[in-house]
């Protein structure tokens, strides 16, 4: 018999090393992957002090398109079975489309959605095995278009349709599938993105503990959406009541002021 573990990605910093903290802290076996592993270790390392296993660690950037079947490879060989998948690794770049780097962009498709995608449906039948769940982190940035952010806004649209898909396929076979949509993060996401200070308004800016606890709750109560903090459900419901082409100026003139 396998033992059930939870495999979270992009677990290096953020929300993601939130995230497997929250699931330590509840019980979960742990095991953490993302490119940097003096990081991922220090995460580890954190949850052993605090009484908890210590997790597995796998080192990969899962833009490379071997390293889902690398991962799962691994896994199986130690006698580990995903229960719990969380989606978190991904990143995104402020800037017109049309005048970034041609690889960044692509990478970002590629880390956002392909990898997304391979990861959720390549482990989706031991999530059915253990009636387990899902947890992808998207964004309140994919409930609207993003000039000066167009592919980042895109891919995170993306994650939410896609989630939201899998959410009724899959809730019959007894597995939870949960969209994390948080608003801006205390994280270095932003630095990584180029956003300037004040890019967003602090009243939206969520602790990736919160958004970590959030998260964790609404996929073990089942829940389709998350999205952390009223300001940001707000946020996300300005598109079913705003006109599209006033929304498109409304956000392009913040990218224009950043």
């Amino acid at each position: 018999m396998s033992t059930p573990v939870t495999l979270i990605t992009g677990a290096s910093a953020g929300i993601g090393a939130a995230l497997a903290t929250m699931f330590a802290e509840h019980g979960h076996a742990v095991v953490l992957t993302a490119r940097r592993e003096a990081q991922l270790s220090a995460v580890a390392d954190a949850i052993e002090r605090a009484g908890r296993p210590r997790p597995r660690i796998i080192a990969t950037d899962l833009a490379r398109p071997e390293a889902t079947a690398e991962i799962e490879s691994e896994l199986r060989a130690a006698g580990l079975e995903v229960q719990y998948l969380v989606n978190n690794a991904g990143f995104g770049f402020v800037g017109n489309a049309t005048e970034m780097n041609g690889a960044e962009r692509l990478a970002m498709v590629d880390l956002n959605v392909r990898a997304l995608t391979e990861l959720s449906l390549t482990f989706a039948p031991s999530l059915v095995r253990h009636k387990g769940g899902l947890l992808n982190v998207a964004s309140v940035a994919g409930f609207m278009p993003g000039p000066g952010m167009a592919v980042y806004h895109a891919t995170k649209a993306y994650v939410v349709s896609f989630s939201e898909a899998l959410h009724q396929e899959l809730k019959s076979q007894g597995v939870r599938v949960t969209a994390l949509c948080p608003g801006p993060v205390e994280t270095e996401f932003q630095t990584r993105a180029g956003m300037p200070e004040g890019y967003f308004p602090k009243i939206m800016t969520r602790s990736p503990d919160r958004v970590a606890r959030e998260g964790y709750d609404g996929l073990m109560r089942g829940r389709r959406i998350v999205i952390p903090g009223f300001n940001n459900q707000v946020a996300a419901l300005l598109p079913r009541f705003v006109p599209r082409g006033l929304l498109l100026s409304m956000m392009g003139r913040r990218s224009r002021n950043a």
